[in-house]
């Protein structure tokens, strides 16, 4: 099962209504099932982040958990934490990623924002996971 467009956009504003809330300038993405992007906003953030926010929500969808979560595994790993981080063109886990879920538990894409504290950019997702 996949996210559909409509599901990412409802997902996208609830997260840029909780960055706007918190007065951040973030980026924001939303990607499928496949970690393909599917909607994006950057709000005035800074350039860097863009590519940030992208690779936390693929990092969470292709590992079915929060990009957070997957940092503590990769940290665990020592050695091999390495090779974790640089598979699939990059991972990026720090907090700002967040799984999507459909109404049964299956994960259907993830959204992730950039750009504020990893707290910040946390709540901003999690405002869109659960939108």
């Amino acid at each position: 099962m996949n996210i559909s467009y409509n599901e990412a956009a409802k997902a996208l504003n609830a997260a840029i209504e909780k960055a706007k809330s918190l007065n951040l300038p973030v980026s924001i993405a939303v990607v499928d099932a496949g970690g393909h992007l599917l909607a994006f906003a950057r709000l005035d953030s800074v350039f860097g982040v863009i590519d940030f926010a992208v690779k936390k929500a693929r990092t969470a969808v292709m590992f079915g958990v929060d990009s957070d979560v997957m940092g503590s595994i990769t940290a665990a790993s020592g050695v091999h934490g390495y090779g974790m981080i640089n598979s699939n063109e990059g991972l990026l886990t720090i907090a700002g990623g967040v799984v999507i879920k459909n109404k049964d538990g299956n994960v259907i894409g993830a959204i992730a924002s950039s750009g504020g504290t990893p707290e910040q950019d946390k709540a901003i997702a999690e405002a869109g996971s659960f939108a």
